[in-house]
């Protein structure tokens, strides 16, 4: 800032220095995009430049012909078709060069006394036919000091003139309204009225009355090029016809901008500036930590409901295992049943001599007890198989399509352009944990997993049995432990046995039989039910695991960027708190400065 200042003003440039750059680093976290740190740099070093004016308008309402006569001469072209095509920074003849500060501006250096104070920007009109000028002219008037709002009293107001004070409004800029070519309005009541359109629409959009000029340009500068000055007008008589100075009505914009504009309101408008710019990007950057924290707060209720969905899994697996599980339970049960039936109806002293002959004893009750029981355990220890996988298979596929839907929510809801890295980690974590979910459920071979669980099962119920039977199949497994078990029953019953036991000592036999019978197959079904359950509730929370660990930078993410939000939202209100008390700094400032017309 080129003005000498005071200790006060000294202390606010201070202060909005480290403000800007605190500001700066807060949306840098946020993955603001290079145009909304670029303000903030620019900010910056606006506050180390000339104050700033920048003319805007439509094309044709006469930006260049106000330009012109507050320059005194002609110095920019004017017609009827748009003549600025790019921004034009006006500088006084030996200002000196700032790097940076005339990227994408043509620089015109005029011998213009008051330039030395201030430097001046024309614009391509906001309804430029070429997009890219318009949007230079947008970015650029967040770097303004002053806005000189042109338009024209033939047309004043237009909807893209509308549209674009709207866009600048809540930059909280100093607006000043030039109703240029009012020569074309013949009678005071016409330009009234036009006046009051003006006013009235400029404090519905503004919210603020502001300072309104009704002017002829094209006047002005005749009158300035015959020699006319204000001092000459005061000298003369009532009785004379206005001159073109008067006529214009130009001398109080003039007044305006090059006596009321003193240091010290170039000052405090400068000063201003930044307030503005920080207050809009931070009520910015709040809407987009509270659209953040709204997907995130989604993003935590779609993982607790992955987390009750394989809660609910879990319990619905182990509820309906217990009747896959039943199913071998009973093949053993009934099996003990027949036992009784066979022992009942063999077990008697009337059977003696069938008795006598254990191999047809044997060979009778493989038959009628053993029967299938082994095949049935198989099959029914397959068909739990089969039904883990296709739960499994299920779950991975309800985890996929559940990831998928989140993915699709919320991608078009962020402000604008401000989406940056936490959208795009977001989407590829949601779309990563997909496409995981989808290589599993593509790679699910049925037969291969069915093999590889049969195995483990077959294993489990070994090392549960104590069976040191080798690589021999679960049927196998059944009958050695029944033969081995139940069979040497047999071995009590030779035909000596069966003289010396007698008719009492037969039932009692039978009985103690039985009860042996029942017992092994009671451990036996003990040993099968935890062998079977274990190995089901060690690959029910491998699956479960799986999923989570799927998920798990999916939930870590959220995690982070809650923290981070919060964080950032703490910054960003300490920050709106502290930009507030620097605004009443700059608005005490004003106070006690002599107070502008509007």
């Amino acid at each position: 800032m080129q003005q000498v200042l005071t200790a006060e003003q000294g202390q606010i440039l201070q202060k909005e220095r480290q403000l800007l750059g605190d500001l700066q680093v807060s949306l840098a976290r946020l993955d603001a995009p290079d145009a909304d740190l670029g303000l903030i740099r620019n900010a910056l070093a606006q506050l180390e430049e000339l104050f700033l004016m920048v003319v805007v308008g439509e094309f044709n309402a006469g930006k260049s012909a106000v330009i012109n006569a507050l320059l005194g001469q002609e110095y920019l072209a004017e017609g009827v078709v748009p003549t600025t095509s790019e921004l034009v920074l006006i500088r006084h003849i030996d200002a000196p060069e700032q790097p940076g500060a005339d990227q994408g501006m043509a620089v015109r250096r005029l011998p213009v006394p008051w330039l030395q104070e201030v430097n001046l920007v024309d614009t391509p009109g906001t309804n430029a036919v070429i997009r890219q000028h318009q949007e230079l002219t947008e970015h650029f008037v967040p770097r303004s000091d002053l806005v000189l709002f042109v338009t024209s009293a033939d047309r004043p107001f237009s909807e893209s003139e509308r549209a674009f004070l709207q866009q600048i409004r809540d930059w909280g800029k100093k607006i000043v309204i030039v109703v240029n070519k009012i020569e074309l309005l013949t009678t005071e009541a016409e330009q009234q009225e036009v006046i009051e359109f003006v006013r009235r629409n400029a404090h519905e959009l503004l919210g603020v009355a502001p300072a309104i000029f009704a002017v002829s340009a094209r006047l002005a500068l005749e009158a300035k090029k015959a020699g006319e000055n204000r001092e000459q007008r005061v000298d003369s008589t009532q009785s004379s016809p206005p001159s073109l100075w008067e006529r214009s009505r130009f001398g109080p914009l003039e007044q305006y901008i090059l006596d009321f504009l003193d240091a010290g309101e170039r000052v405090r408008l400068q000063l201003s500036n930044p307030v503005g710019i920080a207050a809009a990007l931070i009520a910015n950057y709040q809407e987009v930590i509270r659209q953040r924290q709204s997907l995130l707060k989604g993003d935590f209720q779609a993982l607790d409901a992955i987390d009750q969905q394989l809660a609910a899994y879990q319990n619905d697996m182990r509820r309906d295992f217990r009747y896959q599980s039943d199913r071998v339970d009973n093949v053993l049960y009934e099996m003990a049943e027949r036992g009784d039936r066979f022992f009942d109806e063999n077990l008697r002293i009337t059977r003696v001599v069938e008795l006598v002959n254990s191999e047809r004893l044997r060979g009778e009750f493989e038959r009628r007890v053993l029967a299938d029981s082994s095949r049935a355990v198989e099959r029914h220890v397959d068909e739990l198989i089969d039904w883990l996988i296709e739960r499994d298979y299920r779950q991975w596929q309800a985890v996929m399509e559940f990831i998928e839907r989140r993915s699709l929510q919320h991608t078009d809801q962020m402000i604008g352009q401000v989406r940056g890295e936490f959208d795009f980690n977001r989407q590829n974590l949601l779309k990563s944990i997909g496409r995981s979910a989808q290589e599993v459920v593509d790679s699910y071979d049925r037969e291969a997993e069915a093999l590889k669980l049969a195995k483990d099962v077959q294993r489990a119920i070994l090392q549960t049995a104590a069976v040191e039977a080798g690589a021999i199949g679960l049927g196998a497994i059944l009958i050695v432990i029944l033969n081995t078990t139940f069979l040497d029953v047999t071995g009590v019953l030779g035909a000596s046995a069966i003289a010396a036991l007698g008719l009492y000592v037969l039932p009692y036999r039978r009985q103690k039989v039985k009860a042996q019978l029942r017992a092994r197959i009671g451990d036996l079904r003990r040993r099968l039910d935890t062998a079977i359950t274990q190995q089901f509730e060690s690959e029910l929370t491998a699956s479960v695991q799986r999923i989570r660990e799927a998920v798990a930078p999916y939930t870590r993410f959220v995690r982070v960027e809650r923290e981070k939000l919060e964080t950032l939202a703490a910054d960003l209100q300490h920050a709106e708190s502290e930009w507030k008390g620097l605004r009443r700094s700059v608005e005490e400032l004003a106070a006690s400065h002599t107070p502008l017309p509007s």
